[in-house]
């Protein structure tokens, strides 16, 4: 099922090689996406783990900015990682960078201290099966506030919110492209296959005909 299916990574910045080993060992195919035009056709798409103002920054020099904001908003699944979790919250508690404002959270950025304060704690995730995920946080953020509609799918050990979806749109404060456990990629993948198959979904094909009419 996974190879009937293109994911695009957003590759200005971070994460992207790790992610793209994980979702071809599924079976996905795999687009990096530089360009507005490789938003077409892609069935989800991975922001990565990096540096939030720097993805910010060069969204808007690759003119990506809107064209991702429509796409999403349309119905496009999107995983957002780390600094990707961070660009897609509706607010963040500092001034800095601008998110997306698609998922329904506060976040705060660092809220675990520097590099040196980065750890990895085990994480149960909602309707996951295998026993606890080796979450590994980096310089990681966390979810202050939680929208209604947003479901909480991991907590740390002091209850505080670390990975959750709303709709077509997933985010963890973690790195499970770390991990070497596939588990996160194909939740993912489930959303992908969800979102492209349900009469209430939308296929690449469909997202890419609307992107364009957004765009002319």
């Amino acid at each position: 099922m996974a190879g009937e299916v293109t994911v695009g990574i957003l590759a200005i910045q971070g994460d992207v090689a790790e992610h793209r080993a994980s979702l071809e060992s599924l079976g996905a195919q795999v687009q990096e996406v530089r360009l507005p035009a490789q938003l077409d056709e892609l069935d989800g798409l991975v922001i990565p783990g990096g540096e939030s103002t720097t993805i910010a920054q060069l969204l808007h020099i690759f003119d990506l900015w809107q064209p991702l904001r429509k796409i999403a908003s349309a119905g496009l699944p999107v995983w957002g990682t780390c600094a990707g979790m961070i660009l897609l919250a509706r607010r963040l508690t500092d001034d800095r960078p601008e998110p997306l404002g698609l998922l329904d959270v506060v976040v705060s950025r660092n809220a675990f201290g520097r590099q040196l304060d980065s750890f990895e704690q085990d994480v149960e995730i909602s309707n996951v099966s295998g026993g606890p995920f080796p979450a590994v946080f980096i310089r990681a953020p966390v979810f202050v506030e939680v929208g209604d509609g947003v479901q909480v799918l991991a907590r740390l050990p002091d209850g505080r919110p670390v990975a959750v979806r709303q709709g077509n749109l997933l985010a963890t404060a973690f790195h499970p492209e770390l991990t070497g456990d596939p588990r996160f990629h194909k939740l993912f993948l489930r959303v992908v296959t969800e979102y492209r198959e349900t009469p209430t979904g939308i296929g690449g094909a469909q997202l890419a005909a609307r992107h364009r009419s957004h765009r002319a």
